[in-house]
């Protein structure tokens, strides 16, 4: 990662990031909650790859080195809390169910702060208000992760950078444990010791991060299956309805 920027508060506001556009890492005292209301987000820790499309929201615990990186026209929705306020008890970071109540109260939120008068005080009742509302609607949003996590071991490292290379190699375990030296049996306890998932599990939150990259850049449903590795653009489409709750063209921008 490159050098570490600090910024004690954690900002409430809406931005707005092309594609590509990034974030570099830094850190806040505060804790945060990052939605994007269009385009697909990725953050990145210390454990792995968080991702984010407009059904589900990041949370951030204080002190987390992060960055951002854009895929699509990205609509940035960014929630401090004070380090004092953990809604979530989480001391991790975690991907969140947000579902329409929820999104509505945070785009409410954040585009109250970045339009209002410079005069306003960001302590109103109003506003105070809708801040209760919407830190209820967060203890109560189940916890629906698209991660990727990190792997240590150097055997592992590179059985997932041939994968991120090429989601769509269908290869199984015991053919890629043979291209970097390694058997199936430590592969798969690697997995599961490592990264906390089974070998299958794990490509498929990879396969899945990818078509949402991929549908952000507007890129065609049976495309985005055959890219991923989907045998047809229906088992894509079933995959993503299961995980996502919709199907894969509400991802779309001509959506």
């Amino acid at each position: 990662m490159k050098e570490i920027r600090h910024e004690p508060v954690a900002p409430t506001r809406t931005q707005w990031l092309a594609p590509g556009a990034a974030i570099d890492p830094h850190r806040h005292d505060d804790h945060q909650i990052v939605y994007a209301g269009r385009g697909v987000l990725a953050v990145t820790t210390s454990t792995g790859l968080w991702i984010a499309p407009a059904t589900r929201a990041i949370w951030v615990p204080a002190g987390t080195v992060h960055a951002h990186q854009a895929h699509g026209e990205l609509a940035l929705h960014l929630v401090g809390l004070p380090a004092s306020e953990n809604p979530l008890n989480l001391a991790e970071p975690a991907v969140l169910t947000v579902g329409p109540l929820l999104c509505e109260l945070i785009l409410a939120h954040t585009d109250a702060h970045t339009d209002a008068p410079p005069d306003e005080s960001p302590d109103s009742p109003e506003r105070a208000r809708l801040r209760a509302v919407l830190l209820d609607q967060l203890r109560v949003s189940p916890q629906q992760p698209v991660h990727l996590p990190t792997p240590s071991s150097p055997q592992l490292k590179a059985v997932c950078e041939i994968l991120r290379t090429n989601p769509a190699d269908n290869r199984t375990l015991p053919a890629l444990g043979r291209e970097v030296g390694a058997s199936d049996r430590t592969l798969s306890r690697l997995f599961k010791a490592d990264l906390g998932m089974t070998f299958p599990q794990w490509r498929t939150q990879l396969r899945l991060y990818r078509a949402l990259v991929l549908l952000a850049e507007d890129t065609p449903v049976t495309t985005v299956a055959h890219r991923c590795g989907w045998s047809s653009a229906s088992a894509f489409i079933d995959v993503f309805r299961r995980s996502f709750g919709h199907t894969p063209g509400a991802h779309q921008p001509r959506s």
